[in-house]
């Protein structure tokens, strides 16, 4: 079977790789550099943009709403 490709893609994965490589691949060192960015780009008024916390959902919440919405037609309630 034919890997598709997708060049935006496969230049992320490169970027990622790169920046991983530059910290020897110490996934502490990654985490330690992407928390300083973060911190930087919210320093320079940069906006963080925050999830919405589904840790309390279980786990198949999200599936049922999708196998409604097939049922009805796309109606979803709001969880």
């Amino acid at each position: 079977m034919a890997r598709l490709t997708d060049e935006i893609v496969d230049e992320i994965h490169a970027v990622r790789l790169r920046h991983a490589a530059s910290f020897d691949n110490d996934m502490n060192r990654i985490l330690d550099d992407l928390a300083a960015s973060q911190q930087s780009r919210v320093a320079q008024g940069w906006a963080l943009v925050q999830f919405a916390d589904t840790s309390s959902e279980h786990p198949g919440a999200s599936l049922q709403r999708t196998r409604f919405a097939q049922r009805s037609g796309g109606m979803v309630p709001s969880a």
